[in-house]
């Protein structure tokens, strides 16, 4: 079966590898001059399953309320835009916002992200990976009493599900991440999540480029994807600025760039890119061994290979991703606060990416509805290289007719059919 993947991130670059080990002959379609160059290239580095409270939440809503003006805010959102696409994802946004929408959002994020985890762990048993890979677990450090509380009650929710977490006093943290010394005396308490990892998902991004290719799969770099063709309920090929393409099988795995493909072919996607900022400088005195999470600031810090790698924060601006000096300072004024030895921030390169959200903060998995032959891989928002292994996997499974290991009820595009907003 010959397949054809749209987009060389890491959610398609592992899916890549993961139908040419099934024995598809697969081919790559991605606009940059290299694979992970997008938003897989300088993330926080998490593969945080404890990351997958949804962003639409009581709490969420609450907190987003008190940052509306602020400069400095980790979320930063228009209070007056003309983006039609904005005003409908909002709404959607909106509507899940409740407490019995964010129990079920929580349920199927979790859902993927614990598997994903799971053969993330599998995969790098089978396979000899190079990616700075930290199995040491993920710190999430608090400084306010009630975000604490809230916390720790979204861990017993998320225990019912099957995560564990740890709750952890100030000195528990340090205990932990000595690093974290400095910053001790602002911290309330901790949540340690010993089952999650860290590392490069752009190293790794390139690691499944290669072994895709090893087993025959094809990536054309600088290829633009122009549009889909549909004909008789199935997509017939894409075309892109290099001519027509034309395969069996198509994987829908453009992050941001997915809706506007879709809609060539009338399929709408809820997904609105939030615009994401890093630092990455070399270690410093006392960096980070193990990766943290500082919720006051939204900020994860990871050490990826005695380099360390800052980043949060969310910009809602449309598909821009040009870097704004006022989000770059604040990513360094976090960093330097939570690790004032973390790093020589002298040295520090910046970086921001498109995050593909959608209002339920759930990706779409599966086949598009009314085309028989499009498979959707997309949405994943900041927990994209979370989920990549087990969204690659799903996408072999759908794509050889067999039933994946988890149920796919509620992730599907089906879920958004209801209404008609355009989403560009």
């Amino acid at each position: 079966m010959k397949v054809l993947i749209l987009g060389a991130g890491v959610v398609g670059a592992t899916t890549a590898y993961m139908l040419a080990r099934d024995g598809c002959k697969v081919t790559v379609l991605e606009r940059r001059e290299s694979s992970g160059l997008e938003t897989s290239f300088a993330n926080g580095g998490q593969v945080s399953a404890s990351h997958a409270e949804p962003w639409a939440s009581p709490e969420s809503l609450r907190l987003a309320m008190t940052w509306l003006g602020r400069n400095d805010a980790p979320l930063s959102f228009p209070l007056f835009h003309s983006d039609p696409a904005l005003w409908a994802w909002s709404l959607r946004f909106l509507a899940n916002c409740t407490t019995a929408r964010a129990r079920v959002n929580l349920e199927r994020t979790l859902r993927v992200a614990a598997y994903s985890r799971a053969q993330l762990k599998r995969l790098n048993a089978e396979l000899p990976l190079s990616y700075a890979r930290r199995t040491s677990g993920i710190l999430h450090v608090y400084r306010n009493g009630r975000d604490f509380d809230h916390a720790r009650r979204a861990a017993e929710q998320m225990a019912t599900f099957g995560l564990s977490r740890q709750v952890l006093t100030p000195d528990g943290c340090v205990g932990i991440e000595p690093a974290l010394a400095d910053a001790a005396p602002t911290l309330v308490g901790g949540l340690f999540s010993p089952d999650d990892e860290s590392g490069d998902a752009f190293a790794f991004t390139q690691e499944m480029t290669s072994r895709a290719q090893d087993l025959g799969a094809e990536f054309r770099f600088g290829c633009t994807v122009r549009s889909l063709t549909r004909e008789n309920g199935r997509l017939s090929g894409v075309q892109t600025d290099h001519g027509a393409q034309r395969a069996d099988l198509f994987i829908l795995a453009a992050a941001s760039h997915s809706p506007a493909l879709a809609r060539t072919v009338g399929l709408r996607l809820p997904i609105y890119p939030a615009k994401g900022y890093s630092l990455t400088a070399p270690g410093g005195s006392a960096t980070p061994t193990i990766s943290v999470t500082d919720d006051a600031a939204k900020m994860v810090f990871s050490n990826l290979g005695g380099r360390l790698r800052a980043a949060g924060t969310a910009e809602f601006q449309g598909w821009n991703d040009t870097l704004t000096p006022q989000r770059t300072a604040l990513i360094l004024r976090n960093a330097r606060a939570l690790f004032p030895r973390g790093a020589d921030y002298e040295q520090a390169s910046y970086w921001c990416g498109l995050r593909p959200v959608t209002p339920d903060s759930t990706p779409i998995l599966g086949f598009a509805p009314g085309i028989d032959n499009l498979l959707l891989n997309t949405g994943h928002g900041t927990l994209g290289w979370t989920m990549a292994v087990g969204s690659a996997r799903i996408m072999a499974d759908l794509a050889a007719g067999r039933t994946p290991e988890i149920d796919l009820d509620g992730l599907g595009a089906e879920r958004f059919m209801r209404h008609s907003f355009s989403t560009r």
